[in-house]
């Protein structure tokens, strides 16, 4: 199984919003690396989603549902698109400068390449933000 985070702006696409639609296409992506991330995707995977620009925190698990088909809002270019089920909230949201403060995240891609909309987390990562979140699943 795999493990990723992806990141949205609240006001363009939430949590809630995936909660509300089921199943979201996760698509719009125009970034090479996050574009190969998005390939990886395998159903079954488990996302980490996480609220840029407004909130800068983890808020919430999903699965990967679809992997990775032809973007269908791209106008040009090779571009992909999965399928993500929200599966559950985190019960604390686990903000950005937590996560900078946790000496066993550094290696976290969202630490190190901030600015990437979609990356591999390993599974040790994904098990910490799970409890530092007080979540479980």
């Amino acid at each position: 199984m795999g493990y990723w985070l992806v990141k949205s702006e609240p006001a363009e696409y939430s949590y809630d919003d995936l909660v509300a639609e089921g199943v979201g296409m996760w698509d719009g992506v125009r970034n090479y690396a996050a574009r190969k991330h998005l390939r990886g995707m395998e159903v079954g995977d488990l996302v980490l989603f996480y609220h840029s620009r407004q909130g800068l925190e983890i808020v919430g698990i999903a699965e990967v549902m679809k992997s990775a088909y032809p973007d269908p809002t791209a106008e040009k270019g090779d571009w992909s698109a999965v399928d993500l089920k929200a599966i559950k909230r985190f019960s604390k949201a686990v903000s950005l400068k937590t996560i900078k403060a946790t000496a066993a995240l550094q290696d976290l891609a969202l630490v190190r390449i901030g600015r990437l909309s979609v990356m591999p987390v390993d599974a040790a990562h994904f098990e910490l933000l799970l409890e530092m979140g007080e979540t479980s699943l």
